[in-house]
């Protein structure tokens, strides 16, 4: 029996695998009258004479709404908003799993930007953070920079818990073959939501010294002049090439591969044609850029992919527990660069001995995301992206 076949079963006779439990029991009257009516009026009084102190009052200081419109889930595409509800509260699921957070999967039956723009802000009374989710690109984009000033933390998984995750995983495998990040040739196949953050961070860990290839399905990106304002953000603010051709051309003597992407696109002759201890992160799921084994055959020294069944599995579930719980603990009001920055080297100094099979550590080590939310609160603490304590 398949993990498909398991999955549809419990899905079916949980109802789902998420539910909402009480902190309280109502075994008495003296019970109902207070945390019902008339006692709960006290509260609302207080919090009315000054909002700020919703935070210490309920459940919003650990609250995330997880907010997908459907149309870009895993690898299955514009599903729609009913379909994209079990992924959402399969979200929701670990960050209660992984980082003791309350989750809740919204679902909207909208994608249009400024509806779900809209949509957020009207919502966000309710929530400590906000994490968007499978929502395709370039609306993404959008939707997120103008949702940066609700006064909590706001953050697209796809692209951010990405760019983390392929971050760490870098840094540990360049201490393995024994270069430098900055020092390398990068190329990103794929800039979508979690090819342009992927790019747009390694660019800021090197301070843009790392030269990049970047490469959508019409070949090299940063040659073209037809660019959308999102590519060409990111090949004027990277270390970009401006050579022109495809994949084959961009990869020839590169020392870094990074796929978010297709299934099937990298072969062995192109990882062939790579610089000795080559690195190759082939992360389209549920079927890489290349099979893992195919790119060992190739000359590839490390190789890592989104799957579980493989070494070196870089999933988003490494990243995103951590940095809401650090963004929640820290009060901040945003997630920045320096927080995600942040993060990624937490992740990557988790692993205290790098190795050929192990760049990351086991999404089931949960001491990583204790690690992960240290860096993350210090960070916004640093840059000063806190509210103020609440008198």
């Amino acid at each position: 029996m398949s993990f498909g076949d398991i999955s549809l079963i419990k899905h079916k006779k949980l109802r789902g695998k998420i539910s909402i439990r009480p902190n309280v029991r109502i075994k008495s009257i003296g019970d109902l009258a207070t945390f019902y009516t008339p006692g709960v009026a006290a509260v609302s009084t207080k919090i009315a004479q000054k909002t700020c102190r919703v935070w210490d009052y309920t459940m919003r200081a650990n609250t995330v709404a997880v907010i997908s419109d459907g149309s870009a889930v895993l690898g299955l595409g514009n599903i729609g908003p009913e379909a994209a509800q079990p992924v959402m509260a399969g979200k929701a699921l670990l960050f209660k799993e992984f980082a003791d957070i309350d989750a809740f999967p919204i679902c909207l039956d909208t994608q249009k930007p400024s509806e779900i723009i809209a949509i957020c802000k009207a919502i966000a009374p309710s929530f400590g953070g906000i994490n968007l989710e499978d929502i395709s690109a370039p609306r993404c984009f959008e939707i997120e920079r103008k949702l940066q000033n609700l006064g909590i933390p706001v953050m697209h998984d796809d692209q951010h818990g990405t760019a983390v995750v392929v971050l760490a995983g870098l840094i540990n495998a360049t201490k393995v073959i024994g270069k430098k990040l900055e020092d390398c040739t990068v190329v990103v196949n794929g800039l979508g939501a979690a090819g342009t953050a992927t790019a747009l961070m390694i660019s800021d860990y090197t301070s843009d010294k790392v030269k990049m290839h970047l490469i959508d399905v019409n070949g090299l990106v940063c040659s073209r002049s037809n660019l959308n304002s999102h590519k060409k953000h990111v090949c004027s603010v990277v270390n970009a090439s401006k050579m022109r051709g495809k994949l084959k051309e961009a990869i020839a003597k590169a020392d870094i591969f990074v796929g978010l992407s297709a299934p099937n696109i990298l072969t062995t002759e192109m990882v062939k044609s790579m610089n000795t201890d080559a690195i190759v992160f082939a992360m389209a799921n549920p079927t890489p850029e290349i099979d893992p084994e195919d790119a060992k055959k190739g000359g590839a020294r490390i190789v890592a992919t989104g799957r579980s069944d493989y070494p070196n599995q870089a999933n988003n579930v490494l990243a995103f527990p951590g940095i809401f719980r650090g963004a929640l603990d820290a009060r901040a009001t945003k997630i920045t660069k320096k927080m995600k920055l942040a993060a990624a080297e937490a992740l990557a100094s988790s692993v205290e001995n790098p190795s050929v099979n192990k760049i990351l550590p086991s999404p089931l080590e949960k001491t990583v995301v204790e690690k992960i939310a240290q860096a993350v609160k210090a960070a916004a603490i640093r840059e000063g992206v806190i509210r103020p304590v609440c008198k």
